[in-house]
């Protein structure tokens, strides 16, 4: 098992809750509506994503709506378990001075990208905990509504499909979570990994990643994701305006929201969230291109075993990918 430097898990969690917005202020009887909202949501997105997926229906998961200081809470214990389910074993404090500073610091440098994190993020599916959660960030969902102009209900909704067909994801393919795992271990190996700023000519967490073995696991750690992104996606596409009414509003309001510029562009692709958005479209285009040719019980294969999923390049050109499987 890897060494990773000691990180205090209390003081990231300390940190980014002093750091982050709060957010829309609402009355009570306003946050305790849009709670009720959001999880009735997420109980009507399941039967539509088994509809629209294929896919068996996964047993009822936790659903847990929580505010960023709450959320922020919730991604230090997964970064806990994450890194331990990835081998990757941080060093015990033997009790120096030395020692328990750069625990801290390292903490308050966590606790600040989660709260940057926290302001953006709408919902996340978490297999890394046991049990699995589904969260769904609030004030976020309310901001972004109220930002685009779209209706709260459809976009509640919205929301929620996107994040149960990650749930459904993980439940039809069992050994996805080892597979990531393993996968970010070999990310995240410790005698190679560099630690601060990346300092390559793209400046962004590319950079970061400096041996041949750490490079494949980040073509194929990109590859899943565009996966499963694009994937979540396509399905919310194929769920319609028959469910959510206003979508194609939403759709286009929400592609824009991705596409902005301006001063912090640079800070999303140093967090690598520029790279989801590029996961997300890369994704999008090979689920759609799949279906077209062979159905979505085809584009479900990839989800049966790890020598089935797309690689990198398979992503960027489906009919590698069929013509494979």
């Amino acid at each position: 098992m890897q060494q990773l430097p000691p990180v205090d898990w209390s003081t990231a969690a300390r940190t980014g809750r002093s750091l982050v917005h709060p957010g829309p202020e609402l009355p009570p009887d306003g946050i305790a509506q849009v709670v009720a909202e959001l999880r009735d949501a997420a109980e009507r997105a399941t039967p539509e994503v088994e509809r629209v997926t294929g896919m068996t229906r996964p047993a009822p998961g936790r659903v847990l709506v929580v505010d960023r200081s709450g959320w922020i809470a919730s991604v230090s214990v997964t970064a806990q378990a994450l890194l331990a389910g990835a081998g990757m074993a941080t060093e015990r404090a033997d009790g120096s001075p030395v020692d328990a500073v750069r625990a801290k610091a390292l903490g308050v440098q966590a606790g600040a990208v989660f709260a940057l994190i926290a302001n953006r993020i709408l919902g996340q599916f978490d297999p890394f905990v046991a049990p699995a959660r589904l969260l769904l960030v609030a004030p976020n969902v309310v901001s972004v509504e109220r930002r685009l102009g779209v209706d709260p209900a459809d976009f509640r909704l919205w929301v929620c499909l996107h994040e149960e067909t990650h749930r459904f994801q993980f439940g039809h393919a069992p050994w996805l979570r080892e597979h990531m795992l393993g996968l970010f271990g070999e990310l995240l190996d410790a005698d190679e990994l560099r630690f601060g700023l990346p300092t390559g000519k793209s400046g962004d967490v590319r950079d970061l990643f400096s041996s041949p073995e750490q490079k494949r696991a980040f073509d194929q750690v990109t590859a899943v994701m565009s996966l499963m992104e694009g994937h979540a996606d396509v399905m919310m596409d194929r769920v319609g305006t028959d469910v959510v009414r206003t979508y194609p509003a939403i759709r286009r309001a929400f592609e824009a929201r991705r596409d902005q510029h301006g001063w912090g562009s640079w800070l999303r692709r140093l967090l690598g969230l520029d790279l989801k958005r590029e996961q997300y479209r890369d994704g999008a285009e090979f689920c759609r291109q799949v279906i077209a040719a062979a159905g979505v019980e085809t584009l479900n294969r990839a989800f049966e075993a790890p020598g089935l999923l797309p690689t990198v390049v398979e992503i960027h050109d489906p009919q590698q990918w069929l013509h494979r499987v």
